[in-house]
Formats: C-alpha cells, sequence, structure tokens
C-alpha cells in the first residue's frame, strides 16, 4: 500500500493506493463516520485486478479539517474528488464506488448537472451503496403521496414514505446547532458496539478509526452545509450505474435506493440481505459485483446475473428482474400468483405436473392467450404483459425430476429470488379408510414437495448470499381440526410448523419464509380431491358439491395472489387470507374447545349431506 497527500485548496487528502499502476482504477469513497479504513477489505480483494484508490474525506482520518464549518458542500466535496484524479487518478477514466455520503458525493460528479460537468469524461462507471441521489428521492416521494390509485395502494405508498421519514429522522438533528454535537458523542460512544450488534461488522484495527471522535463532530458539517439545499440542475447519470442495495440497512429502505430507476441507462441493481455496512460485512460480494461489472464494462460476458441485475433498474413493477418459481402454476392460485409476479415484472417459471397446463398459463403470461378471468385480479381482461414466463412439467412428489428441475432452472434462468410452493392435492374421508397408497400420495406432494422446493431452491439462495423468498402454501386446515381430512390436515399442519422452523435457520442469511392460509377458494382443487371410504358415485357427487361450495363463496385465487406477494414483501411468518381462514385461527389462539366444535358441527352437516347420498 502507498500513501500519497494530494491538496485541495486549504485541505490536505489522505489516499491510499492499492495495486499495479497500470491496471483500471477503482477509486473508493467512504461516508459519515467513516474513514476509507471502511473500505479496507474490499480494497484487499480489488487489489489483486485493480488499482484501487482510496482517501479520507474532508475532515476524517488522516486529512485535514476545513477552517469554515460550512465547507462541506458538495461543490467542496467533489473538488476533493476531482483534486484526487488530477493527483494520482491516471489519466484513463476511472470506476466510481461511494457508499453513503461517498454515494451522494458521487450522484453529483455522474449526473448532468453542473457539479457533475468537470468529471465528463473521467467517471467511466458508478457503484452506489447506501446513499441516493437526493433529487431521485424527492421525484419518489412526490409520486408516492400524490400518484393516483386505489386508495388501499395509495395508503400503501405513503406508508413508504413514512417509513423512510422515519429512518431518516437523525438527519435534522445532526445538522442542528447543539443537538448535533451531542448526538456525535453519542455515536462515538456507540459507534462499535452499534456496528457489531446490528451489521455484524467486529470491530477490527483501523475501524472504526482512532480519529473517530473528531470525525463524528467534524462530520456534522455534511448535515448543516448540504441538508439546506438540493444539487441543482438535472439528475439523468451520464455513466453505467449499479446499484448495491442492502435490504437491511437501518437509514435507507430499499424503495429510497431504488428511486435511481429511470435516471440511469443502463442500471444495474443487486440486491443482498445486509445493513448499512455492506463494505465490511460482506466484502467478497461487494468486491465480487465492482469486479463483474467493470469487466463487463470492458466487453467482458453478460452473465445470467448481470442481465437480471440490468433488467431489476428498469422501472416496470417491484419484480422487474426478479425471477419467481411458482408450482402447480397450471391453474387456480398457482396460476393467479404466477400473473401477478409477471404484472409486476418478474419473470417467472410455471411448474405444474400437467406440462400442457403450465405451458397455456405461461402463453397466457407472454400474451399469447388471455390473462385470469374478470374479478380483481391482476390481468384481468388480458394477458400479464410485464414479465415473461417459462413452462416446464414436473411431479414435486418424484425426488429426482425435482432435482432436475432445480438443476434446469439454476442453469439457464440463474437463482430464483422468490420460489413460491403451490402444488397440493386434496384426500377427503374417515382416516380408517385411508389406504397406505393415498397416505404416501398426500404426504408426497403436500409435504415432501414443500420440503423438496426449500431444499433444493433454499440451498442455491444461501450459496448466492444475495437473500430470497420461500413461500409455502397450507391451508387453515393447517389449524382448524375437522372430520374427514385428517390427513389433508395433517400435511397442511405439517408444513406451517415447517415453515415457521424453517424461517428461525434461514433468517441470517436473508432468505424469508411464508406459509400461506388461504381459505374457502374458488379453485379447481374441489373437483380433483379423492374420496376415500366412500362410493365412485357418491365421490362424484361429494365433488360437485364442494365445487358448488366453493363457487358461492366466490373468492377468487387472484386475492390469494395478492396476499403471497405481500408476505414476500413485508416478510410475514403466517398470513391467513380469507376472512374464514383468520377466524378460524383466533378460534384456534383463544378458543380451541370452540374451534373443535366448530369442527365437529361441520363435520356432522358433511355427514348428512353424505348419507343423502348413499344408495
Amino acid at each position: 500500500m502507498r500513501d500519497h497527500r494530494v491538496r485541495s485548496g486549504e485541505i490536505e487528502l489522505a489516499v491510499r493506493e492499492r495495486g499495479e499502476g497500470h491496471r483500471p482504477t477503482v477509486v473508493l469513497v467512504h461516508g459519515y463516520p467513516d474513514t476509507s479504513a471502511v473500505w479496507d477489505e474490499v480494497a484487499e480483494r480489488l487489489a489483486g485486478r485493480f488499482r484501487v484508490l482510496a482517501y479520507d474525506v474532508r475532515g476524517a482520518g488522516a486529512s485535514t479539517t476545513p477552517e469554515d464549518p460550512d465547507g462541506y458542500g458538495i461543490e467542496a466535496l467533489l473538488g476533493d474528488l476531482a483534486a484526487v484524479l488530477d493527483a494520482v487518478g491516471g489519466d484513463a477514466p476511472v470506476h466510481l464506488v461511494g457508499h453513503d455520503w461517498g454515494s451522494v458525493q458521487g450522484w453529483a460528479a455522474v449526473t448532468d448537472g453542473p457539479a457533475g460537468r468537470p468529471f465528463a469524461g473521467r467517471i467511466a462507471s458508478f457503484t452506489s451503496i447506501s446513499g441516493p441521489d437526493w433529487r431521485h428521492v424527492a421525484e419518489w416521494a412526490r409520486r408516492e403521496t400524490t400518484g393516483a390509485g386505489p386508495a388501499r395502494e395509495r395508503v400503501r405508498r405513503a406508508g413508504r414514505v413514512l417509513d423512510q421519514a422515519r429512518r431518516s429522522a437523525y438527519m435534522p438533528l445532526l445538522a442542528a446547532p447543539g443537538t448535533g454535537e451531542v448526538l456525535a458523542r453519542v455515536v462515538t460512544a456507540t459507534f462499535a458496539r452499534g456496528l457489531k450488534r446490528a451489521e455484524g461488522g467486529e470491530p477490527r484495527t483501523g475501524h472504526p478509526a482512532p480519529t473517530l471522535a473528531r470525525d463524528a463532530r467534524a462530520g456534522l458539517g455534511l448535515y448543516r452545509a448540504n441538508l439546506r439545499r438540493l444539487p441543482a440542475g438535472g439528475a439523468t447519470a451520464q455513466v453505467p450505474v449499479q446499484l448495491i442495495v442492502p435490504t437491511r440497512d437501518r437509514y435507507a429502505t430499499p424503495d429510497v435506493l431504488l428511486s435511481a430507476r429511470g435516471h440511469a441507462d443502463p442500471l444495474y441493481v443487486r440486491r443482498v440481505a445486509a445493513g448499512h455496512w455492506v463494505a465490511r460485512t460482506h466484502p467478497d460480494r461487494v468486491a465480487h459485483w465492482i469486479t463483474e461489472f467493470v469487466d463487463h464494462l470492458a466487453g467482458g460476458p453478460d452473465t445470467p446475473d448481470l442481465a437480471r441485475a440490468r433488467a431489476a433498474g428498469r422501472p416496470g413493477g417491484e419484480y422487474a428482474g426478479r425471477l419467481v418459481v411458482v408450482t402447480g402454476a397450471g391453474g387456480g392460485i398457482g396460476r393467479a400468483t404466477a400473473h401477478a409476479f409477471a404484472a409486476e415484472g418478474a419473470s417467472v417459471v410455471v411448474a405444474d405436473i400437467d406440462e400442457g397446463a403450465a405451458k397455456r398459463v405461461a402463453d397466457e403470461i407472454s400474451g399469447a392467450g388471455r390473462g385470469p378471468d374478470a374479478g380483481g385480479g391482476v390481468g384481468s381482461g388480458g394477458a400479464s404483459r410485464a414479465g415473461v414466463a417459462h413452462p416446464y412439467g414436473v411431479d414435486v412428489a418424484d425426488a429426482e425430476a425435482m432435482e432436475r428441475f432445480a438443476d434446469y432452472v439454476t442453469e439457464h434462468f440463474g437463482v430464483p429470488d422468490v420460489v413460491v410452493n403451490n402444488a397440493g392435492i386434496g384426500v377427503a374421508g374417515p382416516l380408517l379408510e385411508t389406504g397406505e397408497a393415498d397416505w404416501a400420495r398426500i404426504r408426497a406432494v403436500n409435504l415432501d414437495g414443500v420440503y423438496r422446493g426449500c431444499r433444493l431452491f433454499g440451498a442455491r439462495m444461501v450459496e448466492r448470499g444475495e437473500g430470497g423468498h420461500l413461500v409455502n402454501v397450507a391451508s387453515m386446515a393447517a389449524y382448524a381440526p375437522g372430520t374427514d381430512v385428517a390427513a389433508y390436515s395433517a400435511t397442511k399442519a405439517a408444513v406451517l410448523r415447517f415453515s415457521e422452523c424453517l424461517r428461525l435457520e434461514l433468517a441470517d442469511a436473508g432468505v424469508g419464509v411464508s406459509a400461506i392460509c388461504p381459505g374457502v377458494i374458488d379453485t379447481g382443487l374441489p373437483r380433483r380431491a379423492r374420496y376415500v371410504g366412500v362410493s365412485a358415485d357418491t365421490a362424484d357427487e361429494l365433488r360437485e358439491g364442494a365445487a358448488k361450495v366453493f363457487a358461492r363463496r366466490g373468492y377468487p385465487p387472484e386475492r390469494v395472489a395478492r396476499a403471497i406477494l405481500g408476505a414476500v414483501r413485508r416478510d410475514r411468518a403466517l398470513v391467513p387470507v380469507a376472512p374464514e381462514a383468520h377466524l378460524a385461527l383466533a378460534l384456534d389462539r383463544l378458543a380451541p374447545p370452540l374451534s373443535r366444535a366448530v369442527g365437529r358441527m361441520v363435520g356432522r352437516t358433511r355427514d348428512r349431506y353424505r348419507d343423502r347420498l348413499a344408495p
């Protein structure tokens, strides 16, 4: 490592250089209350491929502090960046990487406003981590709070803005005279402990820096000089941009970090289940993404991950550029869920034991057929065109077939971001009449199929290191006891508890797990259920009677699909959907005897109906 002192007006900047001088140059800029040491792990990993420059910004670490308290404006910070490039940046354009305030000034350097003009042709790319452009954020907030749409959606959008406002409440306090100094002392006292507890970044020599107390006080100027005004001019990036979005950042929501969509072309989005100091906690991942990005801009291959990262940077839906796998997607809840994710921009693998049905749904999504029937569903009255779909025929009860399925998806499309284990069958009738074959089949599909989907795709999510979500469709029968449904209820109860346990197991890897308990939904499942202990004619009558009950209930699968998207969005553990599913859950938790009494009553009604059908 080579140290340099670079003069920028009255300021001397401490610059650290790693790697060989003839290689492409990467410049790393830190935020508050850090020094360039926050980049040490990333810089060491990059130094094998690049020339790496990291410098302490003014008032931090080994750099000097401006005499004027207002000397922390964006213009001054960009002057420091220009001085570093003039002195040690080399002749070729550099690849800029910024975190926190380093990213805020990076946006000013690469966009089309006056501040960015001196850097035209000097910066080849920009990687932004946890530091959005404030102009993008202001536009996002206006759009979220003034946009049209159903009242429920407007409330949800407003909630996103309020959530970010809550997370940003510390900023005006840091800018306030007196209050800022008090908070700076709090930062000094708690920074290392908070980093270890919340971010997992173990303190080590150099970070937090020995100068932390001074840096925290001096860095208040960043807030005091810049919160009063937004950067002037345009907000469109003039270079390729990569967003690294830590989904667990305490200070910026993913929505805010993704506010750059539409303001950069190309824009690549990489998500990671990490907190604010992701460079400390996930240096391998950050260094890999920077390397892959720079190599690609230099002519390297467009890998599946890069293609999806670019698609994720385009406006067009919450799940733009993301891959979703849905089993049992040939009809009912699975079909509606595939359409719902596609309507939000996702690429969807439509899997079903009936490959023909999977192809029909994939054609609907791709525009060759019609979308889900009218009635409030996503895509009503037409095809879902925001995403693309790929059909696949697979029996989730076949272990080897599921292995091939997981390999196929990973090889052709990459690791899924969301997997919805929806495939299921029904068996009804007395348990004493349920033979080994029926028991084995319902367990193999309803429980083993969920296990395989979670194990095979969950392992790939964990290995990738970018998080993900597993959705397991259970049933209100998981917690609502009843007669003649022992086999079905047992598998669904197992799915529910399995999901709760797996959620705890995968939490640290950033993989969420949700169990969905729909209720009485108008799908084709009642007509496909197998009835045991009765004649074939009676079974047909029972299936038809159950189908009519479900149809009269009229609760469409599209509403379950919306609940699934909400479960993923909010990382919910258990989601009852229809009112009866909520009521059954409340009875199970608060009044188990009443829950069992309701089950007996429903069973007796069913018995009387079955007796009338008997010859």
